[in-house]
């Protein structure tokens, strides 16, 4: 049996994620499980809540409570809307946890042995008023550039230059609002990235097969300018992961954490030891995946972001990875994602532009959004949300396509038959012909889903459902019927298997959709049809049915326009 890992990008703490966010890594990430479930593979698929850094503490500041207590309860919103969106994880863990804590420390000091982390003295900011030393976006004042009064410490959002605390004119703090800021010498520890610029340029060009969104991403941080520059990798927070610990080959790191970007990927693995103690595993239920001295040799490592995650993935990540001298399992296929945009515009989770994950459960089911997001992934390019487009796919694909198809052939065998398989009679040359035609069709389906091309495989998925209703269309079974039941019969039959074919195959995309047509025809499984023609005949004369409710309603114009008007700006 294959063993496939999949992890996708971490979404952050900071409140409810947005479609956009959804379709650049959990999503296709999710689609991708659930294909190589059904193909037999044993898939471990983990993703977890990035907790660290200055946005979880500025968020929990804002929401009025600690910052432990805020990530707990957003965690659990996240895992809940994950679910409604059935997100097919085996763990959704934390990056808080304490098997992040000690392998990140873990990591960290095999990085120090090394030789490839530093203890560097440098000057930052300092608010006397509040006690601490303040990162960069707890710093804000004007830019210098354009003039804009809100600048942080490490951008201006107006002009989009990159700024140092000290560029800013008239510099304060954001926790208190003081002014009494000074330059103070501080320590941190510095990942020497730039020291293993060469293994990862031998590392990445091993990838032959990558997309090429996420080579040359890689290659311009890696190659262009200056190249890959040496990072500080602490921060000083209190929210995250001691730098100073028993056992750190280092001194006078107190009050300081390890940057987030840091710590996060390392969750990755952190959160296959979540998953193994919350099943009652011992640690080798999690090393055979993860450690290639304990079995991860011969497991498939799959990666899923949008394309501003490439970097940590493809260098930082695996500096750590490789510069700790481990033999962890490194990563086989980075899938990468453009950005999906909103309706003329972008997402804005600042100015609630957009449809976030819950909004969308709260007016449709997951299986309108999974097929919309899927089907147009933004994988070459940058793509589109528009209400307009929402609507057409829904109607057309989802509704028109396959739900009429399914509702057709079931009432008619319901009316003419019974709600049971019909008997008599015998395939003939059409329904050979489509056998065939579906046999080459599902062969190109799973050559994209092998591929994760995503957008292909919905399209080839949808060409399936197609050529059933084409068939149907053209054997017309409710002619048929007036002059030869038993031809009829052999016709509804067909058709009937096509629907537990349809289940089968889109169960990747549209799971409850799928569910729902496995009740309705008590198929004992939803086993992936290795043999199109055995598959087409597994509903056997009499097998009793349920004709199911309506798959898909229609969105018509006033609901477009009210959900076009509700979702332009302002997040209720």
């Amino acid at each position: 049996m294959a063993r496939t890992l999949i992890t996708s990008a971490l979404p952050y703490i900071n409140g409810i994620k947005h479609l956009g966010n959804l379709v650049g890594s959990q999503l296709p990430a999710d689609l991708y499980a659930r294909y190589r479930r059904a193909r037999g593979d044993e898939v471990l698929f983990l993703c977890a809540t990035d907790e660290h850094g200055t946005p979880a503490e500025i968020a929990a500041q804002k929401a009025g409570k600690p910052v432990a207590e805020y990530c707990t309860e957003l965690h659990d919103i996240q895992a809940e809307i994950a679910a409604g969106f059935r997100l097919s994880f085996d763990h959704f863990g934390r990056s808080s946890s304490q098997p992040n804590h000690a392998l990140t420390q873990h990591l960290a000091t095999k990085l120090y042995e090394a030789g490839l982390i530093e203890v560097v003295e440098e000057t930052q900011i300092y608010s006397e008023t509040d006690g601490r030393f303040l990162p960069d976006r707890y710093i804000e004042g004007t830019c210098p550039n354009c003039g804009y009064d809100s600048a942080r410490g490490d951008q201006c959002d107006n002009c989009t230059k990159q700024l140092d605390p000290t560029d800013l004119i008239e510099p304060h703090s954001t926790i208190s609002g003081a002014t009494d800021l000074e330059q103070r010498v501080t320590k941190h520890l510095y990942l020497k990235q730039s020291g293993m610029r060469d293994a990862l340029n031998e590392w990445i060009d091993s990838k032959a097969d990558w997309p090429v969104l996420t080579t040359s991403i890689a290659k311009k941080w890696l190659n262009d300018g200056d190249g890959l520059q040496d990072r500080g990798i602490t921060r000083d927070l209190s929210w995250g992961v001691p730098v100073q610990f028993e056992g750190a080959p280092w001194e006078g790191m107190d009050g300081k954490v390890f940057y987030v970007w840091f710590d996060a990927p390392i969750e990755y693995i952190a959160c296959g030891a979540e998953w193994a103690a919350k099943q009652g595993l011992d640690s080798e239920a999690w090393e055979r995946w993860w450690r290639t001295d304990k079995g991860a040799e011969d497991v498939r490592y799959v990666q899923f972001m949008g394309k501003d995650n490439v970097p940590f993935h493809t260098l930082s990540f695996p500096v750590t990875m490789l510069g700790a001298g481990e033999p962890w399992k490194m990563v086989d296929y980075i899938k990468s994602f453009n950005y999906l945009n909103y309706d003329g515009g972008q997402f804005s989770t600042s100015r609630g532009r957009g449809v976030f994950m819950d909004q969308a459960l709260s007016i449709l089911p997951a299986d309108y959004w999974r097929w919309w997001l899927l089907s147009h992934a933004p994988e070459s390019s940058d793509s589109e949300f528009t209400w307009e487009n929402f609507q057409q796919s829904v109607n057309k694909d989802l509704a028109d396509v396959l739900g009429n198809f399914v509702s057709r052939i079931t009432k008619f065998c319901r009316s003419k038959f019974s709600e049971a398989v019909p008997e008599g009679g015998e395939y003939g040359e059409q329904e050979t012909a489509l056998i065939a035609d579906l046999t080459a069709k599902v062969s190109e389906y799973q050559s994209h889903m092998d591929a994760i091309d995503v957008r292909k495989g919905a399209n080839a998925l949808r060409a399936i459902w197609v050529a059933g209703n084409e068939y149907l269309q053209s054997a017309a079974p409710w002619s048929t019927f007036k002059e030869d039941p038993e031809k009829a019969a052999a016709q509804v039959r067909l058709g009937l298997n096509l629907i537990g074919l349809y289940a089968r195959l889109s169960a990747p995309f549209i799971p409850d959709t799928a569910g729902k047509l496995q009740t309705a025809l008590a198929l004992p499984d939803l086993d992936w049809p290795e043999d199109v023609a055995g598959a087409l005949d597994a509903l056997k004369p009499g097998h009793s049915f349920v004709v199911p409710d309506n798959l898909f309603a229609k969105i018509d114009d006033e609901q477009r326009e009210d959900w076009q008007e509700k979702f332009a700006g302002t997040r209720s």
